[in-house]
């Protein structure tokens, strides 16, 4: 009876030594899992630039923006600038997680841009930023001789000299489940500027961010300051943007209020016309639409 007492009492004990053991394990690996931070921003896009956010391997996203006339347009005429409209139109693809690539189609100076994200670093438990290379280029196709929204009119032939490259670090961090805080350095190079005010080549600096005030509904605002190298006579200013983001489902609604017409990096950094001050403010809309081509992820979800 002694030894089957001593022997119960082995028994007894040994699950609670192993499960010790076992939390010992497992708090271990929980320290050394990468632990990353995801939905810093809701689109690729957070109003008029770009986000640190990538589009997922297989899927692709399709955006229309818009933007009327200014509001300072006048009732009568222009109906506070409702009369008139310029669009954008745009498809991202995600080559993997991290990589993303994009065309879009702006009716705005007859303008094609192309373009590649990268997300060179994620936000985790051991990496306090996420950070993300975007680059494109970009080319009008107006007609020679047209006027543009610089006020100037198209004098090149040649598609060289209507080119325009850019290129950003978007460096950002998710500071909790409802605020999240953006930097975009930013450089511009005209292969031929269109005016004296235009430097061929430029730099900016941007800073954006996002306040969640539900779970669908979205504060942001972006600014982009690009006075370090233009000429103190420049007719051009700081683009200033706020808005809203709406997301339902697969869609992301952004309505949003910016002195800025254009919707690419040329027009928005380098070439904004108008001022806050004076009115020069135009009301426009993204709306996104995520499809999915991951034959995987259909399968489970069925």
């Amino acid at each position: 009876m002694k030894k089957l007492f001593i022997l119960l009492i082995f028994f007894c004990a040994t699950p609670a030594f192993s499960q010790d053991d076992l939390m010992k394990i497992l708090d271990a690996e929980s320290k050394n899992q990468t632990d990353y931070t995801t939905a810093t921003f809701k689109g690729t896009r957070l109003i008029n630039g770009q986000t640190i956010e990538t589009v997922s391997k297989n899927h692709l996203n399709f955006w229309i923006s818009h933007r009327f006339g200014a509001l300072n347009s006048g009732f009568i005429d222009n109906f506070f600038g409702l009369d008139e409209a310029r669009i954008r139109l745009g498809l991202e693809y995600g080559i993997t997680d991290l990589l993303t690539v994009g065309i879009g189609r702006s009716s705005q100076e007859k303008m094609y841009d192309f373009y590649a994200k990268y997300k060179l670093l994620r936000q985790s438990n051991t990496t306090p930023l996420t950070v993300t290379l975007y680059g494109s280029n970009a080319i009008s196709t107006v007609a020679t001789g047209s006027a543009l929204e610089s006020g100037t009119v198209m004098r090149y032939k040649d598609n060289l000299e209507r080119m325009t490259y850019t290129g950003q670090v978007l460096l950002a961090r998710k500071f909790s489940e409802s605020v999240s805080l953006q930097l975009m350095p930013t450089f511009i190079h005209f292969n031929k500027a269109e005016t004296t005010d235009t430097p061929n080549d430029m730099v900016a600096l941007g800073v954006g961010g996002r306040v969640k005030l539900s779970k669908r509904v979205s504060l942001s605002a972006e600014y982009y300051y690009a006075d370090f190298n233009r000429p103190s006579t420049s007719n051009y200013h700081n683009a200033l943007a706020l808005g809203f983001d709406i997301e339902t489902g697969g869609h992301v609604f952004q309505l949003h209020f910016t002195n800025a017409r254009g919707m690419i990096e040329r027009q928005f950094i380098a070439q904004t016309t108008k001022q806050w001050s004076d009115g020069g403010i135009f009301y426009g809309f993204n709306i996104a639409r995520s499809f999915s081509f991951d034959k995987r992820a259909k399968g489970m979800n069925k």
